[in-house]
């Protein structure tokens, strides 16, 4: 059986939308976060390179050190973090070691603090061996509430948050019942984390930092108030630094609300790595710093956690579809008996799709893989394949013309030749 990559072209047909009635989006309350919305956070990430620190910054780590090494003079081996000496004087351990001045604006003191508060509690949570623990979440919550998956376009390992499911009472009830479910649900989460941190290079111009997605559509704010303080508040005095990016993807209207109340309370530094995208726009978002074939199916990518059986995400291709176009993407030079299989997806469908195969012979007909339907704007990517009995080419189609809406999509497909003689 030979894999083979078909010639590929893309065609749009336009339709004059000024015999279409005018659009009526639904409206959408501007607030504080009106400058984030679909913003790309103007946060820079750090690079960590001692050299290209100012001055005063090389002695506060220096200084840094110099205090630590007194706390732990009589047991240095106590002051690790994801294995990682911190008083080895190496490359990672400056990582750590700036990742808890800058979260203190360098005041030494507070940094100090902080790190010796950190290791305790690492030690009293037994964070390093959290790893090998079976919470006995993993069928419920896993790739559900709490998971990494994929990768930024910076090589980042993403995390993604989704609580809309504890909408459901008696799912909050078996999570969050009582103080010890609460308590194991946060080892949980952390563990979870902690899958993130080990992946991360620790070293200077290398990736230090996570994605974090937090998916808002349907979260109960009132039931999950107890628990997000909780994981915020080890997050912040556990993990400093530890977020490059923080996108907030199905934002409802009252965000803006919320967010003005906690805004006064966020530091200028946190708030650069906020990206806040309302409802509808999470590919669109998405796409910006990730690419489709690392992005879940359920946030209009095609990554699905069964694809990483067959290795890496294989490359998509990306397009956009404008209002009032339609997209015709022809694979052409399918053999007789080849199989094509294919995925596509478009952001936030609310369109017609369609896939025909066209034979090259003269008076065949074309067939219809698949008749047109219309997209619903919650459906996930399309994952299909149709094995020819004669030459031709598969047409796929998606018809925006209904729309005034510009879409993100992206498609890959593969051509496998067949095995018989």
């Amino acid at each position: 059986m030979d894999t083979t990559s078909s010639p590929m072209s893309l065609q749009t047909q336009k339709t004059n939308f000024q015999d279409l009635p005018e659009a009526s989006p639904k409206p959408y309350k501007k607030g504080i976060v009106a400058t984030l919305m679909g913003g790309a956070g103007s946060f820079k990430e750090d690079n960590y390179f001692v050299s290209l620190l100012r001055s005063s910054e090389k002695k506060a780590l220096q200084e840094l050190k110099e205090k630590l090494k007194s706390s732990f003079e009589d047991s240095p081996s106590d002051a690790s973090m994801w294995g990682i000496p911190l008083l080895g004087g190496d490359d990672k351990a400056d990582v750590i070691l700036l990742k808890f001045l800058r979260a203190r604006d360098f005041r030494i003191g507070d940094a100090h603090h902080m790190l010796l508060k950190c290791l305790s509690w690492r030690k009293e949570f037994g964070a390093d061996t959290i790893l090998e623990e079976d919470l006995g979440f993993n069928k419920e919550l896993e790739g559900v509430v709490a998971y990494m998956q994929g990768y930024d376009k910076e090589g980042h390992p993403v995390c993604y948050n989704a609580y809309g499911v504890f909408k459901d009472k008696e799912m909050y009830e078996r999570v969050f019942g009582d103080e010890e479910k609460l308590k194991k649900f946060l080892r949980w989460r952390v563990q979870v984390l902690e899958r993130g941190i080990k992946v991360l290079h620790f070293k200077p111009g290398g990736v230090n930092s996570l994605i974090q997605v937090t998916d808002l559509k349907d979260m109960p704010k009132r039931e999950l108030r107890v628990a997000s303080n909780q994981i915020l508040s080890l997050f912040q005095d556990n993990y400093p630094e530890m977020v490059a990016r923080k996108i907030f993807i199905n934002v409802p209207w009252y965000f803006s609300m919320l967010y003005s109340m906690f805004s006064p309370f966020l530091t200028q530094r946190t708030k650069s790595k906020f990206v806040i995208s309302k409802e509808g726009n999470a590919a669109e978002t998405l796409y910006k710093f990730m690419r489709p074939e690392d992005i879940p199916v359920q946030y209009g990518g095609l990554n699905r956690p069964s694809d990483l059986q067959n290795g890496p995400p294989k490359p998509v291709s990306e397009f956009r579809i404008k209002g009032g176009e339609k997209v015709n993407i022809q694979i052409e030079g399918i053999e007789a008996g080849a199989t094509i299989t294919w995925d596509i997806v478009v952001g936030g469908w609310d369109l017609e799709y369609s896939a025909e195969f066209v034979p090259n012979a003269e008076g065949s007909y074309t067939i219809a893989v698949e008749k047109p339907r219309k997209m619903g704007a919650s459906e996930e990517a399309i994952h299909n394949s149709f094995t020819s009995k004669e030459s031709g080419k598969m047409v796929l189609s998606v018809d925006n013309t209904a729309s005034r809406r510009k879409k993100v999509a992206a498609y890959r497909y593969v051509v496998r030749k067949s095995s018989t003689i």
